[in-house]
């Protein structure tokens, strides 16, 4: 292929398929942003409501720049700011809750300044729930750039199709998957490398719930994998660390992986170990 041809087909895949590609320097600069002004404002002591308002609609203005890159209309872009910003008072008061539910849970958990500012469990639900919204308001691309921001901060990847209900809990955290369309009830504890995932990567099945249920009040132990989307853990179960799961279970359930493990003394084996390794 000669340059020249590279080049044209280079700006007809541009012209065909680009037509929604967000600016991923400036949306990952958004969301920092944002997350800081929702709850690390106090670092700037001298707030005033005034300047507070003005940060405000800042973030506004970028947004509607992120937003134009995607949907190219004035009237959408407007329509679904105005959508974001109307619902994210009520994004900020789920996230206090998932933050006091956190200094609840967690005993090295000293303040909820900590759990806002140095929690990575924390910073992934809260991206999670923004993206989310926007998930929810059927804009293309930008909540999965979102969600894979915040993994690639934190290690924590859950997908912005996933339903996570009121004072979620995070722990630890890495190594976390969380599915598409993953239900999870109010008052769940997850920990680090819990997978909830799905039981085949089949194509066809996209359309479909391919992802667990987790009711009110589980706490799911580190390790632990469940898959299906016909899986339901009943409300105030535990599931204990590397339990893999593909079936429901009651109400009320513990589940625990039982393993064996035999320890001998430094100078007395019952069997002769004769092997080379």
């Amino acid at each position: 292929m000669t340059d020249n041809n590279f080049i044209q087909q280079l700006l007809q895949r541009n012209e065909n398929c680009y037509g929604n590609f967000p600016d991923k320097e400036l949306t990952e600069q958004f969301i920092d942003d944002l997350f800081t002004f929702l709850f690390a404002s106090c670092r700037e002591k001298f707030q005033t409501k005034e300047t507070l308002l003005q940060r405000y609609q800042n973030h506004k203005s970028t947004f509607e720049v992120i937003l134009f890159d995607l949907l190219k209309h004035k009237q959408q872009v407007e329509k679904n700011t105005e959508i974001f910003f109307e619902v994210l008072p009520t994004l900020y008061n789920q996230l206090i809750k998932d933050a006091n539910a956190t200094l609840e849970f967690d005993p090295a958990a000293t303040s909820i300044e900590e759990v806002l500012v140095a929690y990575p469990g924390f910073y992934a639900t809260a991206v999670h729930r923004i993206a989310h919204q926007l998930h929810t308001q059927k804009i293309p691309t930008l909540p999965r750039l979102l969600s894979e921001y915040a993994h690639s901060k934190t290690g924590i990847d859950i997908h912005p199709g996933a339903t996570i209900g009121e004072h979620f809990t995070i722990d630890h955290g890495t190594g976390i998957v969380i599915g598409e369309t993953t239900v999870i009830g109010n008052n769940v504890k997850i920990y680090q490398g819990v997978t909830l995932g799905a039981l085949n990567v089949n194509k066809a099945n996209a359309s479909k719930k391919r992802h667990p249920t987790i009711q009110d009040n589980v706490v799911i132990y580190s390790g632990a994998t469940i898959l299906g989307g016909k899986t339901i853990i009943g409300h105030g179960s535990t599931i204990g660390g590397n339990v893999w799961l593909t079936n429901s279970v009651d109400p009320f359930s513990i589940v625990y992986h039982k393993s064996e493990i035999t320890v001998k003394g430094s100078y007395y084996f019952s069997e002769v170990l004769n092997f080379v390794i």
